[in-house]
């Protein structure tokens, strides 16, 4: 299965362990982003998994290439240009401290890419699947206008679309994503969101929910689901995340849209949290992998809900779990007793 992601990577700067920014003069560096990420998993997974974006040609934009192929992900089609590669401070939250990101991506290669350099039909040849996410577009009006090539290409070549909402309010205002994205959807197979990129990336609110308090009600997404199908997607994963605490977190999902006859819910996690960057990503590949190869819905919901579970306990962006780890867990085995 080929499966081709665009967006930007960016290198990763964070603190050791759950210190603050600059408490000690040291910062791990890695790379991530939300496209990379599901890459990342796609190709631990045993996908032909192709990431496309561009990079600056030096020794940093090398590096990123060179982490990408480290996981199996195909960096063929990496364009290679501009002066910078977007940075992100990552500040890892504990108790009733709130985990912070600071952005520092402004101008960076991707936001100046050449829409007309990306042959979208060519790309999309032999792909079965095609992801993006919302935050791709909020870079700029070219990435935007990639976005929107891209989408059409792989609609016209019959090749299944999914877009991650993925709002980020330090890159865009809700007025401009939603101008932006419902156009989009059209082109669009899955969304995948969670409370806040329905409310804000798309306008539409979901009655009874406070993304502060961290209540779940599963029976007030049914309606906004059909909001969104209204746009053209037959199917809406949505993500339910119950903030406890910055440290402790319920994780579920629900899945739901035309193609199916009744709003599916998946098993539900409590989670202790090592890193969550990235739990999104991991849930948005396991719903790629499981509906890819033929899982009836629910079970794939379940192995997306379980691979998201999976990637709260590792540090940096990338999911680095194996197929049979998703399926252990999603089949029940959440005790976390060794395995020998």
């Amino acid at each position: 299965m080929k499966v081709v992601t665009f967006g930007e990577i960016m290198l990763r700067l964070s603190p050791p362990g759950i210190e603050r920014l600059l408490q000690s003069p040291t910062l791990s560096a890695t790379f991530g982003g939300a496209e990379a990420n599901v890459a990342v998993s796609l190709a631990h997974w045993g996908c032909e998994s192709v990431y496309i974006t561009r990079l600056p040609a030096h020794a940093i934009g090398d590096a990123a290439i060179r982490a990408l192929r480290a996981e199996g992900v195909r960096t063929d089609d990496v364009q290679r240009g501009g002066e910078r590669l977007g940075v992100y401070f990552a500040e890892s939250g504990a108790s009733q401290r709130p985990s912070t990101v600071v952005y520092d991506r402004a101008y960076s290669a991707i936001s100046d890419i050449d829409p007309t350099s990306l042959d979208w039909a060519q790309l999309m040849r032999g792909a079965s699947w095609f992801h993006v996410s919302g935050i791709t577009p909020a870079l700029g009006p070219k990435p935007a206008r990639c976005v929107a090539d891209a989408l059409a290409a792989a609609h016209a070549a019959r090749v299944t679309t999914s877009f991650d909402l993925n709002f980020r309010r330090k890159l865009w205002s809700p007025s401009e994503a939603q101008a932006t994205l419902h156009p989009l959807l059209k082109n669009v197979n899955l969304v995948i969101a969670n409370e806040e990129d329905l409310q804000s990336a798309l306008g539409f609110d979901v009655a009874g929910i406070d993304v502060k308090t961290g209540r779940v009600n599963t029976a007030a997404y049914r309606g906004v689901i059909r909001q969104v199908c209204e746009l053209g997607p037959t199917l809406v994963a949505i993500t339910l995340r119950e903030s406890i605490s910055a440290s402790d977190n319920g994780w579920s999902a629900i899945l739901g849209g035309s193609a199916l006859p009744e709003v599916l819910e998946s098993q539900r996690y409590d989670i202790r949290i090592a890193d969550r960057i990235g739990a999104g990503d991991a849930f948005a590949a396991g719903l790629i992998y499981g509906t890819a190869i033929g899982q009836a819905p629910i079970e794939a919901l379940r192995f997306a809900v379980a691979a998201g579970a999976l990637k709260h306990t590792i540090p940096g962006d990338f999911n680095r779990v194996s197929v049979e780890e998703v399926e252990r867990l999603a089949a029940g085995d959440a005790s976390g007793r060794v395995q020998r």
